[in-house]
């Protein structure tokens, strides 16, 4: 299974890099169109993570066409994915839609490191080129794929944009991460879904989700700014929007300091995702109450 599935990426920057961009695009929509009639463990769970989005209970119509607009965006996201290398830098720099980035462009150009953090909506990838022919190359870290051919090929398709990728490996990916900023340079990451069990739980959507700290911890420890960012898609383009920054508190410990921060980017998520609900690729567990895990107090997550 896992050579089939390093194939299968294989055969997506390869084939569909190079397919009719018309063609790709009916064939990935079909594609997601199917994923979405079969029903599988994730539309399941992200119809569950809809439910909170769009206020319902159980899952309805509204949830079930919101679920196959998902899909079809999650897709797109794959299907640019495989063919962002083929994109020209007018196509990546003059068909985004960008707002409130000035201010983070200016914070890199005086010498001051910048954490931007994402949730995982539109395609971060894109808005990562952009940023790269901006002027300003960032790193970012890669979670752990099997097979470690599949891992690889993420890390050559992510370093041949221009971005520096690092393992996900705690405190040495932190360690790395905290020096690129103090060098003045930017790091982006994808914020809204623990993934070291090390997370502190957040009030999100009126329930107890859990978030990576690490964002905040490394703005804190090293003075740069930390920025949310919400992306989407507009029509054939995208579309994001750079928030404002989230400061350090004047008071609390900082555990609290952390917590603050972390709850204020879970707020700004909650409004991107209330907006574009369609461009939340999130079937995945995020909520407390879907993990078999208890919550836990505020904590200084790395």
């Amino acid at each position: 299974m896992a050579r089939l599935t390093d194939s299968a990426y294989a055969l997506g920057w390869t084939v569909v890099r190079k397919m009719p961009e018309r063609l790709a695009r009916a064939l990935f929509t079909r594609i997601a169109d199917r994923a979405w009639r079969k029903r599988g463990a994730g539309v399941r769970q992200l119809e569950r993570n809809l439910c909170r989005v769009l206020g319902r209970d159980e899952p309805d119509a509204r949830v079930r066409l919101m679920s196959k607009r998902v899909m079809r965006s999650y897709f797109r996201y794959w299907l640019e994915v495989f063919r962002l290398p083929e994109y020209s830098r007018e196509r990546i720099v003059g068909h985004m839609a960008i707002s409130g980035h000035e201010s983070m462009l200016a914070t890199l150009d005086a010498g001051r490191g910048v954490v931007l953090a994402l949730p995982h909506m539109g395609n971060y990838e894109q808005a990562g080129a952009w940023l790269v022919h901006m002027g300003h190359p960032f790193t970012t870290v890669a979670e752990r794929l099997k097979p470690e051919s599949l891992f690889d090929r993420f890390v050559k398709f992510r370093e041949s944009l221009g971005m520096e990728v690092l393992p996900h490996q705690g405190a040495s990916a932190f360690g790395r991460l905290a020096q690129r900023l103090r060098a003045g340079r930017p790091v982006c990451l994808v914020v809204d879904r623990d993934l070291t069990e090390s997370g502190i739980d957040v009030e999100f959507f009126g329930e107890t989700a859990r978030m990576p700290a690490v964002a905040a911890t490394l703005a804190m420890r090293t003075g740069a700014a930390l920025h949310p960012v919400t992306l989407w898609y507009e029509g054939e383009d995208w579309g994001a929007r750079v928030h404002d920054e989230i400061t350090v508190p004047a008071e609390g410990d900082r555990r609290e300091k952390v917590q603050a921060m972390t709850q204020e980017l879970a707020r700004v998520f909650q409004q991107g995702i209330t907006e574009h609900p369609e461009d939340w690729h999130m079937l995945q567990k995020v909520w407390v109450a879907d993990l078999d895990r208890p919550a836990r107090p505020a904590g200084d997550a790395r």
